[in-house]
């Protein structure tokens, strides 16, 4: 079967090997690949005990994400003549071997071709494939059994499966934001809103305060106190039909916060903003991740400033348009009439351009966190099925941030304005984080930090 549509599909591959320096021929391995495969995860090393026939060394195992427009069957013919480049050595079946490729899924297809079946035969039976694929796609699911790839990993013994101690991964399932950890896949982190702005659309705009710094200052030790793990604060309302704020006024909104924010509040700080001028200033001032609604596309300066302040970016999918825009007094602003080719490969594609803009300016991999941009540029079907498909954006190897609160599409569902939206906004939380979300970012932070750690018991 060839890739008919000639487009992208995301694909993961299984690397094993206990023969020889294991660590380099998985470095090995990886650097082999071809180009049509663009790797965008690396799982951890783990070591694993042998599988079939027993009386050998232990395995390190790990699995890779990556986009190709290679058809199944000619990426297998690479893979193959790989493995020999790498130095395998005929033995038999089962027996100790210097690399092991094997594609686990290509595409979420369910495929019989000659000499390939997929996803493998017999996976979901293997806590070795099992665990790793499940750290960089938690939201996975198996074509053929409809099962996730949490619930097959319930099903198997996993207590033999470890992570390496000598592993040097590409993308660390960790992140120190502005000196908090941040383990990925552990739990849900909450990111709590600051709007200082007089617009927001859902009435939360401290900017309206007769003192808007000490009132940020309040709600934010209020959030910390409910459980939030992130600050962000935000000058200029992205509400559909908003109007831009000048790079003056926007510093002189979020700068004095940030700054009390900063000697006030132990928590990291993100500022969110799509102007290089406006983030460097909340750097100096105290923030430590980036939060650019346009996915580094609007300002050239955003990369760069990210790659040299050695700070995270949240690069966000956007296709808003103000022609696309409908306000409603009661229901407020959504977009209607947004055409994609294909919705979620569509935004796949944009966000890996978001993604190598950052490569290109020396941002590592570590240091992105993607958000699949809920509510911006896509109309109320689109944002359900955005948000029920989580998992496939989250498959592209990158932590994933979702924020769903109070938006649009809840109140155009359910029929309710902007203050009404707490019980729809946990349903979209709790939909997330079941999908593989990593970080949240929402209004009312008591409640969805509550709803968060319930989900997380669940699924985690």
């Amino acid at each position: 079967m060839a890739n008919k549509n000639d487009r992208s599909v995301t694909v993961y591959l299984g690397l094993g090997t206990n023969k020889g320096d294991r660590q380099a021929n998985l470095g090995a391995a990886i650097e082999a690949l071809p180009p049509e495969v663009i790797v965008t995860a690396e799982s951890s090393v783990y070591q694993t005990p042998p599988w079939g026939y027993t009386d050998q060394p232990d395995f390190l195992n790990m699995v890779v994400a990556g986009e190709t427009r290679l058809p199944p069957l000619e990426l297998l013919s690479y893979l193959k003549e790989l493995e020999e480049q790498v130095g395998r050595t005929a033995t038999f079946r089962w027996g100790p071997r210097e690399i092991d490729i094997d594609i686990l899924d290509y595409g979420g297809q369910a495929l019989d071709l000659e000499g390939l079946s997929l996803p493998h035969p017999r996976m979901e039976a293997r806590a070795f494939v099992l665990v790793p694929l499940a750290e960089i796609a938690p939201g996975w699911v198996h074509p053929r059994l409809g099962v996730p790839v949490q619930e097959l990993i319930a099903n198997v013994d996993t207590r033999e499966i470890n992570k390496f101690a000598g592993d040097n991964m590409t993308q660390p399932n960790k992140l120190n934001i502005g000196g908090h950890t941040f383990l990925w896949g552990s739990q849900t982190y909450v990111m709590g809103i600051l709007n200082m702005t007089p617009d927001s659309f859902s009435g939360d705009g401290l900017r309206q305060e007769d003192d808007p710094v000490a009132a940020a200052v309040e709600q934010a030790r209020q959030f910390a106190a409910f459980g939030a793990h992130i600050l962000d604060v935000g000058g200029e309302s992205t509400r559909p039909g908003s109007e831009p704020v000048g790079t003056e006024e926007e510093l002189a909104r979020v700068l004095p916060v940030v700054r009390a924010l900063a000697s006030e509040v132990e928590l990291p700080i993100s500022i969110d903003t799509y102007k290089a001028e406006v983030a460097a200033a909340a750097l100096d001032a105290g923030a430590s991740l980036i939060n650019d609604v346009w996915g580094l596309k609007a300002d050239p300066e955003m990369a760069p400033l990210a790659a040299a302040r050695g700070v995270p970016v949240i690069a966000m999918h956007n296709r808003s348009k103000p022609k696309n825009a409908e306000v409603q007094a009661r229901l407020g602003g959504r977009y209607t009439g947004v055409e994609y080719d294909d919705l979620i490969e569509d935004i796949k594609r944009e966000l890996l351009e978001s993604v190598e803009i950052a490569r290109q300016a020396g941002v590592p991999n570590a240091h992105i966190i993607l958000d699949t941009g809920i509510g911006f540029g896509k109309t109320v079907p689109q944002n359900l099925e955005l948000l029920n498909r989580t998992g496939e954006i989250r498959a592209l190897g990158f932590p994933v941030l979702i924020g769903s609160s109070r938006k649009s599409f809840i109140g155009y569902t359910l029929d309710l304005p902007p203050d009404e939206r707490e019980e729809g906004t946990a349903a979209t939380v709790a939909i997330a984080i079941a999908r593989g979300a990593d970080i949240v970012r929402v209004h009312d932070v008591a409640v969805m930090a509550r709803v968060a750690k319930m989900t997380d018991a669940i699924v985690r």
